[in-house]
C-alpha cells in the first residue's frame, strides 16, 4: 500500500480550489497517509483522489513510499504469551 507526502506547498489550478482538496494538502502536509485515508478526509471518490495525486506527482511536489501491511494481533500478543508463560511456570504450587 502507497502513501503520500507533499515535499512542497502546491500553487493549485482553480479546479482544485475546493475545500475537499485543502484537506487532503493538510493531512498530507503532516504526514504520510493512504488513499483511503484521503477518500475519507475529503469525501472524494477514489477518481477524483487519485487523479489529485497524480497532478501533485507531475509537478514533483509529492513524496511516495511503499507501507508494509500492519502487523497482526498475534505478533503483538506473542511476546506478552512468553512472557507470561515464563512467570507462571515459576510460581510455587
Amino acid at each position: 500500500m502507497k502513501q503520500y507526502k507533499l515535499s512542497a506547498w502546491p500553487d493549485l489550478p482553480a479546479g482544485f480550489h475546493r475545500t475537499a482538496y485543502r484537506r487532503m494538502l493538510h493531512q498530507m502536509s503532516h504526514r504520510h497517509v493512504s488513499v483511503r485515508q484521503l477518500m475519507d478526509e475529503s469525501g472524494l471518490a477514489r477518481s477524483a483522489v487519485m487523479q489529485f495525486l497524480e497532478t501533485l506527482s507531475e509537478r514533483e511536489q509529492l513524496d511516495e513510499r511503499n507501507h508494509a501491511a500492519p502487523p497482526s494481533a498475534f505478533g503483538k500478543l506473542f511476546p506478552m504469551m512468553l512472557w507470561r508463560r515464563a512467570f507462571t511456570a515459576q510460581r510455587p504450587m
